[in-house]
């Protein structure tokens, strides 16, 4: 196999592995949000997410490469900091803590965002035109997800900076 494709199927199975994490932690972000917008969009990227599994087998299959999971350490990093958001937001007001999960979660776009731009870029390069429109199609959906996690923060966060009320006595 040549090195290019090489590198391909590794990265690709290190976004199996990390969409895998995603398939476990997206239940528990969708439970934890307090805005309906938010964990609706959990919810659906939840679906999204489980599409993108299903794409990645098919580019394997036209790699003629075996879809294995490879452990991807960035995402396990991120998915533990996502459950410390989790379990901080207990301790915070209901706005803050969607902020904090919403802060997370983009985090997770964008190095979904990463790692599906760069490897359609090398899927193009190897002329492998289905699995880069696959590729393409996933990237899609993360940059949507993204955009639409920004659009759900900014409410969020003019609440967030409203100055507090100050009981009179």
């Amino acid at each position: 196999m040549p090195v290019l494709e090489e590198i391909l199927v590794e990265q690709l199975q290190d976004l199996l592995h990390a969409e895998g994490q995603l398939v476990k932690a997206l239940p528990k972000m969708a439970r934890a949000a307090n805005d309906p917008g938010l964990k609706d969009a959990f919810q659906k990227h939840l679906e999204e997410t489980k599409g993108h599994v299903e794409r990645l087998k098919q580019a394997f299959e036209l790699l003629g490469a075996k879809a294995k999971a490879k452990p991807c350490r960035g995402m396990q990093g991120l998915v533990e900091e996502g459950q410390e958001t989790i379990d901080q937001g207990k301790e915070k007001p209901d706005v803050a803590a969607d902020l904090a999960l919403a802060v997370a979660a983009q985090k997770v776009e964008h190095y979904e965002i990463a790692g599906y731009g760069s490897v359609r870029t090398i899927a193009e390069q190897l002329d492998q035109k289905k699995v880069a429109r696959l590729l393409a199609q996933t990237l899609a959906e993360e940059e949507k997800t993204d955009k639409l996690l920004t659009k759900i923060s900014s409410p969020l966060l003019e609440e967030a900076n409203q100055p507090e009320e100050v009981e009179q006595t």
